[in-house]
């Protein structure tokens, strides 16, 4: 009960709680507004100081792309016909002249990416190491930051080379086998494993490549994607029944001869390096388990590696300039050859 003696002062309380309540409510509807509706953000003022603000507006300022120069993109008139250029999943497939550099680049350089490019030189296979890096110096992801990662039972063999800035080279001393078919299929473990433990931690994306390789044209950040695939320079025009899929239903790498979108090399494939480590992961325990029934897939890990890609679609595919080779000759769909592989006797040189 309020005085009779102090009328105006109990008045005066009550009408300030009123309010506070009001106030607070009008609050709780303004908070709840904000975050329903879509067009409407809490004031970024409301929770930062002058220094936080400042830090922002420079941040905003910095994400400014440099202008570039180019031609307006013409919806009615694709820059080509005569190949496919886009999946049915909506991967497209990277060809010569469907693509701007210019814009690519300036779009990876804000970001500041950082890729690996992982070999392996095994044995005898430590020859090619020279030609393949002064190659890369010279073609592959020219004024970004590049991680060489060589696997290799011979490093005292590994040279040193003059490298730009920026990039580095990671000698790895792996074990060898005896056969090259256990060469090749155990660099899925050997990748998945050092990608756990170290690549994660210094590249943002991995391109897993042959060694007896050399880079004659560009090669750029083009390539990155998610997930990337490169289709084999000697089955891309083939028909499914000719794809050369492991075929015997026992095999963990089993395609049926109805099924499969397209035939990818073994020697071309990366990605972030999380899903190098999904897609290396499930090919070395697919080969684990075939070994346990005494079956070695045909094309060892390519075959498990198209398998992969026929349950888990890539998100881009490189063409054939990727990862061309002589023996196929020049078809005209070949504009350009970006990476060749070495001419070299197999029996001098395999294991």
């Amino acid at each position: 009960m309020c005085s009779q003696k102090w009328p105006s002062v109990c008045s005066i309380k009550w009408i300030l709680l009123f309010c506070l309540c009001f106030g607070l409510l009008l609050s709780w509807f303004a908070i709840k507004g904000n975050r329903c509706h879509p067009n409407i953000a809490m004031p970024y003022t409301l929770h930062s100081n002058s220094n936080e603000r400042s830090s922002l507006v420079n941040f905003l300022q910095d994400g400014k792309l440099p202008r570039i120069l180019y031609d307006k993109p013409d919806i009615f008139k694709p820059r080509r016909i005569d190949v496919l250029s886009i999946t049915p999943w909506l991967a497209p497939i990277v060809w010569n002249g469907t693509f701007n550099r210019d814009i690519l680049n300036a779009q990876f350089h804000q970001r500041e990416v950082r890729i690996g490019l992982t070999v392996f030189a095994i044995k005898k296979y430590v020859i090619f190491i020279k030609k393949f890096i002064e190659s890369a110096e010279k073609f592959f992801m020219v004024g970004h930051k590049v991680n060489y990662y060589v696997f290799t039972d011979r490093v005292n063999e590994i040279s040193n080379f003059t490298l730009a800035e920026g990039r580095h080279m990671v000698i790895l001393e792996v074990p060898a086998y005896e056969r090259w078919q256990d060469v090749t299929m155990r660099r899925m473990e050997m990748i998945r494993d050092f990608s756990i433990k170290q690549f994660v931690n210094d590249v943002d994306y991995l391109a897993c490549v042959d060694v007896d390789m050399e880079f004659l044209d560009d090669v750029g950040v083009e390539i990155l994607s998610k997930v990337f695939g490169a289709l084999h320079p000697g089955f891309f025009s083939h028909t499914r029944r000719e794809f050369t899929y492991e075929r015997r239903p026992q095999s963990k790498a089993y395609i049926p001869f109805e099924a499969g979108d397209f035939y990818y090399a073994g020697g071309y494939f990366g990605g972030v390096v999380e899903e190098v480590v999904k897609l290396t992961n499930y090919c070395h325990h697919a080969m684990l388990a075939d070994k346990q029934q005494n079956i070695e897939a045909l094309w060892h890990d390519e075959s498990y590696l198209n398998k992969y890609f026929l349950l888990y679609k890539p998100t881009k595919i490189l063409s054939p300039e990727y990862i061309w080779n002589n023996y196929y000759g020049s078809p005209a769909s070949i504009q350009t050859k970006r990476f060749l592989g070495v001419n070299k006797k197999y029996e001098e040189v395999r294991f």
